[in-house]
């Protein structure tokens, strides 16, 4: 396993919006001063204080309408690891696509309201209105609404420990409206609180294992690496659970990228399986280190911070992974983003009043999706990006790393 800082260790398991403080290893340390997620100050705030900013995600850029579609899926040939007494292991995923024009179908929720609130209980926002309002914010995607005809890249999404999958919504989204299939994913168990048929919410038992010593990060990479090769199988595989999978999947073509622990498990998930074949990580510690090929010459990109993950900074564990990396690969950091810059956070946490790195909010969420919609257009569709050969004017806040 790769070897972490104590303050490294600590900034990765406590970077999860939904998680109280007391939700680190036993011997962690503080973590290093970074952009502050919460401050007393602020908590009181957000309580108190009308919104500033709207509650609305951008528009997807693409020229394609977005259908949205939920399975449940489980896992019984293995255990859960959070709760071994559980019936399988459990997945809820939410399928974004390219839809038909003309299709029917009403707007996709953005969360439940229960799922709202239990996230926002984490930052200290808990008035019931607030739940109501995040749960409302409006979507672009249709439910169940008709594939557009064609057969799409597939790219999973996992989010950050602790972090719903509904937190990678104007990812999921803008990714659909340029002509991918994506399945964020929710992990059993591993979030602030995710529903599941029969009225069920799974909440963080991760949490409690990692709280008292019995589970470390590498834990968590591969149980999610197991759950995307369980996904594929049942997303590309002879019995399909989505219903349009066989028409709308190219099963030849499949990337994945994960916002912080979820980035980490895009690599442990390449490691383990062959039909991934280009991935991102967007501020997440390794936990693993990669095999003797690396990922066998198959494409990796790094999207994070620029105060924590310069080369040669704190979380070191970028070092070492880029080195065992071979093929196609490139080091990027964003300047003024915190943590949560690469998922719906700018908009949660400007809303609410929740302290957030100094990039306005449509930059942090513009920069994500320009990157990764240039990565997987080059290495899932074999157009060559310019965006992705160097420093661009069109986003002065990215800077390329060669170390």
């Amino acid at each position: 396993m790769i070897k972490l800082t104590r303050a490294a260790a600590a900034a990765l398991l406590a970077c999860a919006v939904a998680l109280p403080a007391t939700a680190l290893p036993a011997s962690a340390a503080t973590p290093p001063p970074a952009p502050a997620l919460v401050s007393a100050d602020a908590l009181a705030s957000a309580a108190s204080s009308p919104a500033a900013h709207p509650l609305e995600l951008p528009a997807p850029t693409g020229r394609l309408a977005v259908g949205s579609s939920t399975l449940h899926l489980v896992d019984r040939s293995r255990p859960d690891p959070w709760v071994p007494t559980a019936d399988g292991r459990e997945l809820m995923v939410t399928l974004h696509y390219p839809a038909a024009r003309r299709a029917q179908g009403g707007p996709a929720p953005y969360s439940t309201e229960e799922e709202a609130r239990l996230l926002l209980q984490g930052v200290g926002v808990t008035d019931p209105a607030s739940a109501r309002a995040l749960a409302g914010m409006g979507t672009y995607s249709r439910t169940d609404a008709r594939p557009a005809p064609g057969r799409h890249p597939l790219v999973v999404l996992s989010p950050g420990f602790g972090v719903p999958r509904f937190t990678l919504t104007h990812v999921a989204e803008d990714l659909a409206s340029r002509g991918y299939v994506v399945a964020s994913v929710d992990h059993a168990h591993e979030t602030s609180g995710t529903a599941y048929p029969g009225g069920r919410i799974l909440t963080c038992a991760a949490c409690t294992a990692l709280e008292e010593g019995r589970a470390e990060g590498k834990d968590v990479t591969a149980a999610r690496a197991a759950d995307v090769r369980f996904l594929l199988d049942r997303l590309t595989g002879p019995k399909p659970a989505w219903r349009y999978a066989a028409r709308a999947i190219d099963r030849s073509r499949i990337g994945m990228a994960g916002h912080s622990i979820g980035g980490a498990s895009a690599a442990a998930a390449m490691a383990a399986d062959r039909r991934i074949d280009a991935g991102v990580n967007m501020d997440g510690t390794f936990w693993d280190a990669l095999p003797a090929d690396g990922l066998g010459g198959r494409p990796f990109l790094f999207l994070g911070t620029d105060e924590f993950h310069r080369p040669g900074g704190e979380d070191t564990s970028w070092d070492e992974t880029w080195r065992a990396l071979g093929g196609w690969k490139r080091w990027l950091t964003v300047s003024g983003s915190d943590h949560f810059s690469f998922s719906d956070g700018p908009v949660i946490q400007h809303h609410f009043g929740v302290p957030a790195g100094p990039i306005p909010v449509d930059r942090a969420l513009g920069v994500t999706r320009a990157y990764l919609a240039a990565f997987f257009d080059q290495h899932l569709r074999g157009l060559p990006q310019p965006l992705l050969t160097g420093p661009s004017p069109e986003h002065p806040e990215v800077v390329f790393h060669r170390p």
